[in-house]
């Protein structure tokens, strides 16, 4: 089994900061990306950021130089620093994890999601 535990959202005003965090846990093997996406209401769900271990990082123009992803590998969780947060970042965000649980194949877990809401 696996889970992902997300931790982090809330209630913030524009051009506040929140760090958002999920760490994965259970018979892990190996990590192959981790990453959040975000669901807006009445839109889909939407890529934010993502990170290949031992590649790539790519963000969505969105968020690029305000949102930061990074991941401690030892704790097997990723993070998400979001400053200068905007209304239109409100959202619920999922985090998700590309991995590899003993004896299969590399699969994608998601988090159950956490609010970030950006009002005055």
């Amino acid at each position: 089994q696996v889970q992902l535990v997300e931790s982090g959202g809330g209630l913030v005003q524009p051009g506040g900061s929140l760090r958002l965090s999920c760490a994965a846990s259970g018979s892990i093997v190996s990590i192959s990306r981790m990453g959040w996406y975000r669901q807006a209401p009445g839109k889909q769900r939407e890529l934010v950021a993502q990170m290949i271990i031992g590649g790539t990082t790519n963000y969505a123009d969105s968020v690029k130089g305000r949102f930061t992803i990074s991941i401690d590998n030892a704790k097997k969780t990723v993070y998400l620093q979001m400053n200068t947060l905007k209304p239109e970042d409100t959202a619920v965000f999922y985090c998700y994890v590309r991995l590899r649980r003993d004896g299969y194949g590399y699969s994608d877990y998601w988090g159950q999601g956490t609010q970030v809401t950006v009002s005055s």
